[in-house]
């Protein structure tokens, strides 16, 4: 039996406490910037990450816009899903040395996922947020979540969708040839029903007659993933039809959108995720759960989302026949699909307004 989580957190409190000492350290070191302009930091997450994914890839963007300094900044900029280690002693640090914390909240921890360890997970989030000069939502939905499981925030903020480089992740030049369909599934598969229900849809759709064949790409990370997923796919006879990749950086991303027609995202209240709008810049239709962030996100004339209840102590995956109907919705109209997909990248989620969003929040700050 494992220790409780509150046991086990002491215990690896004590077994951090050389690194934390060091990192202590180091942080002493911290000033606040000389310059009225804005200069960021991010607790060190861009130097620490071999494949950037979810929460810290937009920290890109801001890095590329604006100076940033690891010892002398006046905005220290943290994402909920990609903390730095012992954040809490470095938000210390920068209130003593009146540096403002803009937080960007993207999701929580509930029962579905987390069980008995969603408090766990919250906990720092919650500490943070509330102690944050700005809080930046990724997602109507990321508030709402956010309200129910951290408690309202009275701080000021806004609700800002995660920005994409709308020249890199762009259209594939010419067209791919309509057969065979190419659906492809990635990100971090963080539980068996986003994965085994692509796999499914796909079976569906080949006994229907379609001819298809389905990439899923991405780190899978539960317990015997790849034996699980390997027999299922055995199970239904597509070793020929499916491809498994492993986690993907930015530049093989592109690869993989433009290779493929539609992107399948099963999973279940996603708040904002990066694969969707990065799928809908290259122009691939989105078929998904119509939960979390994505009805904010995919509008009817740019993929198929499945409605499914909102709950909280459970994932709930639709079965494949709804995902295949959903797919076979989209197949007719791919083309004005992926039209429209790219229209709506352009128009929602530019990085240059995302920017521009930020630079207002900051000068506000500083000001």
């Amino acid at each position: 039996m494992s220790l409780p989580w509150q046991i086990a957190s002491a215990v690896r409190g004590v077994l951090d406490f050389p690194e934390r000492m060091r990192v202590r350290q180091t942080r002493a070191d911290i000033s606040l910037a000389s310059s009225g302009d804005p200069v960021l930091s991010f607790g060190g997450v861009l130097e620490r990450r071999e494949f950037l994914h979810g929460g810290a890839i937009k920290l890109l963007h801001l890095r590329d816009a604006f100076p940033s300094h690891a010892q002398a900044f006046n905005i220290l900029y943290l994402v909920s899903s990609a903390q730095p280690r012992f954040a809490r002693d470095l938000w210390d640090t920068c209130r003593r040395r009146g540096i403002k914390l803009v937080w960007n909240q993207n999701g929580v921890a509930y029962r579905g996922w987390a069980g008995a360890e969603a408090e766990r997970f919250n906990g720092p989030m919650r500490w943070l947020r509330d102690r944050a000069d700005y809080v930046v939502y990724q997602s109507g939905f990321c508030r709402t979540a956010s309200d129910e499981f951290l408690g309202p925030a009275d701080r000021p903020s806004s609700i800002l969708f995660n920005p994409v480089d709308l020249e890199k992740f762009s259209p594939t030049p010419e067209p791919l040839p309509a057969i065979p369909l190419r659906l492809l599934s990635l990100g971090t598969h963080s539980y068996p029903d986003r994965v085994l229900s692509a796999l499914q849809c796909l079976s569906v759709l080949r006994k229907e007659g379609i001819e298809a064949t389905l990439t899923v790409a991405g780190k899978m990370e539960w317990p015997g993933a790849t034996d699980q997923v390997r027999a299922e796919i055995q199970r239904l006879g597509l070793e020929e039809e499916i491809r498994l990749l492993p986690a993907f950086t930015q530049d093989e991303a592109v690869a993989l959108y433009r290779g493929h027609h539609i992107v399948l995202h099963p999973k279940y209240l996603d708040p904002c995720p990066t694969v969707v709008i990065e799928s809908l810049a290259c122009g691939l239709p989105v078929v998904g759960s119509a939960s979390g962030g994505l009805p904010e996100m995919v509008p009817a004339n740019c993929g198929a989302l499945i409605p499914v209840p909102l709950v909280w102590d459970r994932m709930i995956t639709p079965p494949a026949a709804e995902w295949a109907a959903a797919v076979k919705k989209v197949i007719p109209h791919l083309a004005e699909y992926s039209q429209a997909a790219r229209q709506h990248a352009v128009q929602c989620f530019q990085a240059e307004t995302w920017i521009a969003e930020h630079r207002r929040i900051f000068e506000n700050l500083l000001a």
